[in-house]
């Protein structure tokens, strides 16, 4: 059984199609990445699907439950983290959990705090005041308050912006054990790494989706070639490649530039033509963040 299945989805604002004609899978236990630039409709499509926004056309179902008709149910069983955080931060991190489970009427109330606290290792900070933390010790406590009633989905709009790499590896280990015991999550993600780390992703781009699959399926189907080139003066290359047919991307990469196209022919003939004394190139293979660029570079804004 799916835990999330939709189709057709749209929203619109005025006469903006902020979301348009979006379909998505999503089965138990999973966990799918939403990849998609800013104001792409991710949050829009993720506020349809836990109840909190009605679509314009479209119909599906979330843990069962039909999206027009019972969102009031979809709610009780989803826990949703937003972009940003909202804590009391003159309050402990035990008291805004005491807080939530009131608000979700969970009883005993000290026992759903004390299991919460265990499971996401914040038991040794209860008494922190919550404008204290750090970055990643808000988002951990942002987790446990989502999780506290028990969800049986997931859904995270770009929980780790801001947070530094190590707080961001631990908070996706934490999202694989909470998946690994049959919770389904679905986030929105800017970052690659991230991205790969999921079961699946979907990309979004100016509300229309446009791939999904595991990452190895949505690089492949993409199309595209990289070539790795290395020598002297690529700052010159550079400017001489981005002009050249066949040629959609350049980037440097530390000392090396990645060029990608979605012609190998092309690519080799507007290599060969830059090449200079030393410089030598190979073709490498392609990035889930040149796929990303590409279909940022094809999709026209729908706010404009």
């Amino acid at each position: 059984m799916n835990a999330i299945e939709v189709n057709g989805l749209v929203k619109r604002f005025g006469d903006k199609t902020v979301v348009d004609n979006v379909s998505m899978s999503v089965a138990e236990g999973e966990i799918v990445g939403f990849l998609g630039p800013n104001g792409s409709g991710k949050t829009t499509t993720i506020r349809m699907m836990c109840g909190l926004l009605t679509p314009d056309e479209g119909e599906g179902e979330v843990l069962g439950y039909d999206l027009r008709r019972e969102s009031l149910l979809i709610k009780r069983e989803v826990g949703y983290m937003t972009q940003r955080f909202s804590f009391y931060e003159d309050l402990t991190i035990a008291e805004n959990l005491e807080f939530v489970a009131r608000l979700y009427r969970l009883k005993p109330v000290a026992r759903f705090v004390d299991d919460t606290l265990e499971d996401l290792g914040l038991t040794s900070r209860r008494k922190q005041l919550a404008g204290t933390l750090s970055g990643g010790w808000k988002q951990r406590l942002a987790l446990a308050a989502c999780i506290m009633h028990r969800p049986k989905l997931l859904l995270l709009d770009e929980p780790t912006a801001g947070v530094d790499p190590k707080a961001r590896r631990e908070f996706w280990d934490e999202i694989h054990r909470l998946a690994a015991r049959g919770l389904t999550v679905l986030v929105s993600t800017h970052y690659m790494d991230e991205a790969e780390r999921c079961h699946r992703i979907n990309y979004i781009s100016y509300g229309k989706l446009l791939a999904t699959g595991t990452v190895e399926e949505v690089v492949r189907n993409a199309g595209l070639f990289t070539y790795i080139v290395r020598g002297p003066g690529l700052e010159e290359i550079t400017a001489r490649l981005r002009n050249s047919p066949g040629v959609a991307q350049v980037a440097p990469f530390g000392t090396t530039l990645h060029v990608v196209g979605l012609d190998r022919d092309a690519l080799e003939t507007a290599l060969v033509a830059v090449k200079a004394d030393g410089v030598t190139y190979e073709e490498g293979e392609t990035s889930l963040e040149d796929v990303f660029i590409q279909f940022m570079a094809r999709s026209k804004d729908n706010m404009s």
